[in-house]
């Protein structure tokens, strides 16, 4: 029998996939954005959703939800949002806008889990910001649970992901049960950034981005974000995985019922002119001047992907990369491949949407190293399994806000996006603004 997860602050579930292909069943993922939500229920349609916020969530009603009975809880993991730094001489994790981390820690204990994976940022390591996770390793001393100390920060790009990506990853388990270790690190980045020695080169962008066909190709992917075609190119290993053309790249996760021909989440971007040709005069590698937008190099690895902000904070999206032989920015399909997420994987339509969804997560290919450290723990031998489930109604990738928020009964959370003028006419003026000035306003 597969052990159990449950995946917190899941988000689009990039770590609900590694823990799957690791060999993980996924029984439950709370998520407080209904967008998110539905994007998870199209890609895990066996996962029982629970789109709420942590705060007053009983773990009783998370089993209840999941339908899991008096099975145990073997791994409970996520990356709550942490914010508050009080002032010296105030315990940092009494800080209300820190409430989240303490949910977390509440509902691994609640839930008798017998281990826990909690991911955050990596500037929780460096100055002032140490004391919080003094504090963190208490609180879950005091609900039972030891932690791998030292604590690590571990990078995607070691994983065998083209991303220079950092994060804080702690591991823990219920005292008395084996403590997981780190995995050790398989590739070494691409380009020569961050390297260790003794490892073998990890996959480039051209590796991650060769075969796909130019979104640019089709018109049609101006008013939606996805065309069949047949102009896929020569895959390298990486894509090749990827694509899921082998019986290997499924890992021992469970196979998709998908149709390999439809490129996907290519929404195609507007760009002028004078943006292409800053673009196209921008040296791989380096930061585009005025748009301070990162142009990727074909034989190194993408910077870190970000999210931007949520609609709450005025719906802004972080910079996409520039695409090493294209003069546009990458599209959210391209940002998956960079990411690890194969490409049954699909996300929102809209690409602010996707976007964030993606720079969000945690790299499917990292979330899998650090799961199978945890099984190894658990002392369980992954299983592969030969049933192949479908996936999800795909109108669930095309809802608002408001409209996921109708589908899972629940009230939209506020958003910027959602006020009188319209996303829709900002954005005409956005675009005139670059028009007018030759500065992208959206990318």
């Amino acid at each position: 029998m597969r052990p159990i997860g449950i995946d917190l602050f899941a988000g689009a579930g990039g770590l609900s996939l590694g823990f799957e292909q690791a060999g993980f069943d996924i029984a439950a993922a709370v998520e407080i954005d209904p967008v998110h939500c539905a994007v998870h229920k199209f890609n895990f349609p066996r996962t029982a959703i629970v789109p709420r916020s942590v705060e007053g969530l009983s773990g009783a009603a998370i089993v209840e939800a999941a339908g899991i009975g008096y099975r145990p809880v073997d791994c409970v993991f996520g990356g709550a949002p942490c914010q508050g730094f009080s002032l010296i001489g105030h315990r940092i994790l009494d800080d209300p806008r820190n409430r989240l981390v303490r949910e977390f820690v509440r509902l691994v204990a609640e839930l008798g889990a017998r281990t826990f994976v909690f991911e955050n940022v990596k500037g929780l390591t460096v100055g002032r910001h140490r004391a919080f996770l003094d504090e963190l390793v208490t609180e879950f001393s005091d609900a039972g649970y030891d932690v791998r100390i030292p604590w690590r920060v571990l990078n995607a790009g070691h994983f065998g992901t083209p991303q220079h990506r950092e994060r804080l990853i702690l591991l823990g388990a219920r005292k008395g049960e084996r403590l997981p270790d780190y995995p050790d690190p398989t590739t070494n980045i691409a380009g020569g950034r961050n390297r260790i020695d003794d490892l073998p080169d990890g996959p480039t962008c051209a590796d991650a981005l060769g075969d796909l066909p130019d979104a640019e190709r089709f018109g049609v992917l101006v008013d939606c974000d996805a065309v069949k075609t047949s102009a896929f190119g020569e895959p390298s290993t990486y894509a090749t995985a990827l694509r899921c053309l082998t019986n290997d790249a499924w890992h021992s996760g469970y196979a998709r019922e998908w149709n390999p021909a439809v490129l996907t989440s290519s929404a195609r971007t507007k760009h002028t002119a004078i943006s292409r040709r800053r673009f196209c005069g921008t040296k791989p590698g380096s930061v585009e001047p005025i748009s301070r937008f990162f142009k990727l190099c074909a034989t190194g690895v993408s910077n870190t992907l970000r999210a931007g902000t949520d609609g709450a904070r005025g719906a802004f999206t972080s910079p996409r990369p520039i695409h090493y032989r294209y003069d546009r920015c990458i599209t959210v399909r391209e940002m998956a491949r960079l990411h690890g997420f194969p490409d049954w994987f699909r996300f929102n339509a809209t690409k602010w949407h996707g976007a964030r969804q993606i720079g969000n997560a945690v790299p499917p290919p990292l979330g899998r190293a650090i799961a199978g450290s945890v099984i190894e723990a658990l002392g369980i031998v992954p299983t592969r399994t030969s049933r192949a489930i479908a996936l999800g109604d795909a109108a669930l990738l095309s809802l608002d806000l408001s409209g996921a928020a109708a589908q899972f009964g629940v009230d939209a959370p506020p958003s910027r996006r959602d006020r009188k003028s319209g996303a829709t006419k900002r954005k005409q003026i956005d675009i005139e603004r670059e028009r007018l000035s030759g500065q992208p306003a959206y990318a």
